[in-house]
């Protein structure tokens, strides 16, 4: 299965700090994990919710190793599956993934040794541990836990719904007593509820940690000039790696196209590409190349990257759970990753339209409608967007969080009540059936051809916003639609109607409505640029310890065939640099440096940072 040397001595019996320390190389457990370690260890079923990054992992790896029998984890990507056993063999845990993309006798040799106890942990996807009579051999065998990793995968309210998961509620019928643990990053209350049910986990304990990432820097834009942000937005971050979500396949094409023209290392991933395209995809980004990947959300639950150093989404997710998901993707190591998040009128109008269309039950549609509605104010949002965010998952921040664009820059916020009477009246008389540019050429009193011809700057309201220009109107407009004052016919050309219930009122000075002044974009020179690298601590990156350190890794993982940050993550890196260790004993020290590694590595970095 691989060449990794085993753990010399099985673990069980061994307590979950010393497992801790002797295989994974930390000396303290963080947050809740201590508590649901304990609780899984004493025979209970636990449902784990901790954002991404924050050790879930563990919570079922250590407790897979204390134990007597095999672990089996569910997960629902190959990719990820193998990151995650290439992770544990790295640690000398003795770890094997089934799946289809498997070799000729490999599979045989996993089951030998499964009936050998020969083997600690074995990932496996939902569809292969219910057929093929898999569930039947594992009866046969002694099992220490079964987890269910991405587990927001079995709620029908999830944004990854996959209805082979709701089969696993067959697991405590087939296997009685063995303790059942199930994880996800994102999952607001009708989720958690429903993972539960699923799962036929009634039972469980329920372990919720904050889903506050404080290296998570969360902003947001309207749209104006879309590549040229996106353009703006990466410049600077040469040599990182990060995403950039777009929410059509033509779409990231189209974008990867334009980054690669600009001479931007930019790779395309979607669902829709020949399986070697995505097979190489894949294989580059977890290679450890510094690449931004262009996607779609098809790209996102195999990731186990952890120097992802930002995402940006080019169209607007249709629920908080699915952009928290996706943004939870970046920095997953700890240190800072940025977000960017544009948006505009059309994002609005089209995911209203298509859920309009959708077929679901109208109970289902009414929670889809709820969530697509709170992801809208989250991107109007004129207070803390993290604050705002962590709401959605029923978590209260009693302060703005220090890392969003709105805690740094808090908008300017006025009585937009008039302007928007004058956009509502300016829609109504031309008859609610033309779309936001003419209704600004009518606002500002400009003679386009269409409104001579329509007669319409005869109107009354021809002229009356010729004191602002069409940037401020077109921010006014996204406001009112985002609000649910005016409502985008996307069958209808983009023709803008009047939402009678809410626009009325206004119309008749019988309510007040604030809006938001949007900043204008301010150019990064490069003098502020460098200033914001040394602020952010990033000049160790050029320390030459550390980059040796990165290029003997990279050697070591591609000799290895495995990705370079499942044998040591950036931050172990740079705190070897730092350290600069004369022994192996000071070696084991740092974070990350587990028993295993310190065999396998430790004379080697030793040597290295010696030249």
């Amino acid at each position: 299965m691989n060449d990794v040397p085993a753990i010399e001595a099985r673990l069980s019996g061994m307590e979950p700090a010393q497992i801790l320390r002797q295989v994974f190389g930390y000396t303290a457990f963080r947050g809740l994990q201590d508590s649901v370690i304990q609780h899984v260890m004493a025979g209970g079923d636990a449902l784990v919710l901790m954002p991404t990054g924050g050790g879930k992992s563990l919570c079922y790896q250590i407790p897979a190793l204390a134990l007597p029998g095999l672990a089996i984890v569910i997960s629902p990507l190959i990719a990820l599956m193998d990151d995650q056993v290439a992770a544990l063999r790295q640690q000398g845990v003795a770890a094997a993934a089934l799946h289809s993309e498997l070799e000729d006798g490999e599979g045989r040799d996993i089951f030998r040794a499964i009936h050998d106890d020969a083997l600690d942990v074995l990932y496996v996807s939902p569809e292969r541990l219910i057929s093929g009579g898999l569930l039947d051999r594992l009866a046969q065998v002694k099992l220490s836990l079964i987890a269910v990793d991405e587990a927001h995968c079995v709620s029908q309210w999830g944004h990854e719904f996959r209805p082979e998961y709701r089969n696993l509620a067959i697991l405590r019928e087939r296997f009685p007593g063995v303790p059942r643990i199930a994880l996800t990053a994102t999952a607001d209350q009708r989720t958690r509820d429903d993972i539960l049910r699923g799962l036929d986990m009634h039972d469980a304990r329920v372990f919720a940690a904050s889903f506050h990432r404080a290296n998570l820097h969360v902003s947001a834009q309207p749209k104006t000039s879309e590549t040229q942000q996106l353009l703006d937005f990466l410049r600077g971050r040469e040599g990182q790696c990060g995403i950039v979500y777009c929410g059509s396949r033509a779409k990231t094409e189209r974008t990867a196209e334009r980054l690669v023209a600009r001479g931007l290392p930019a790779i395309v991933f979607h669902a829709g590409l020949p399986p070697e395209v995505k097979r190489a995809a894949a294989k580059r980004f977890r290679g450890g190349e510094a690449l931004i990947v262009v996607a779609t959300i098809a790209f996102g639950m195999g990731i186990d990257r952890p120097d992802v150093r930002y995402v940006v989404h080019l169209d607007m997710p249709d629920s908080p759970e699915g952009y928290y998901q996706q943004i939870g993707r970046a920095g997953r190591d700890g240190e800072r990753a940025d977000t960017l998040l544009l948006h505009g009128m059309d994002d609005i109008a089209r995911a209203r339209h298509f859920l309009s269309l959708s077929a679901a039950p109208d109970m289902q549609k009414r929670v889809m409608r709820s969530r697509l509605e709170a992801m809208v104010a989250l991107t109007e949002s004129a207070t803390c967007r993290t604050r705002a965010l962590l709401a959605c998952f029923g978590e209260e921040l009693p302060e703005g969080c220090g890392h969003c664009d709105t805690c740094a820059a808090p908008p300017d916020m006025f009585d937009g009540t008039e302007d928007a009477q004058k956009v509502l009246s300016a829609a109504y008389r031309t008859r609610q059936i033309f779309g936001a540019l003419h209704l600004i050429a009518v606002l500002r009193g400009d003679k386009t051809e269409a409104v001579i011809r329509h007669g319409h700057d005869l109107l009354p309201t021809f002229g009356i916003g010729a004191e602002h220009n069409a940037a401020y109107w077109r921010s006014v407009i996204r406001q009112l639609v985002a609000q649910g004052l005016l409502d985008v016919d996307v069958e209808g050309h983009g023709s803008l109607r009047l939402v009678d219930e809410r626009a009325w009122p206004i119309l008749r000075r019988e309510a007040q409505l604030m809006l938001r002044r949007d900043a204008a974009p301010k150019p990064r020179t490069p003098a502020a640029r460098a200033a914001k690298a040394v602020a952010e601590g990033a000049a160790d990156v050029d320390d030459p310890r550390f980059l040796a350190l990165r290029t003997w890794r990279l050697e070591e993982a591609k000799r290895q065939g495995v990705p370079p940050y499942v044998i040591f993550h950036d931050v172990t890196l740079r705190e070897i640099a730092g350290f600069r260790p004369k022994s192996l004993a000071e070696l084991g020290l740092v974070r990350g440096v587990g028993a295993s590694k310190l065999e396998r590595y430790g004379q080697a970095l030793l040597d290295l940072l010696l030249e």
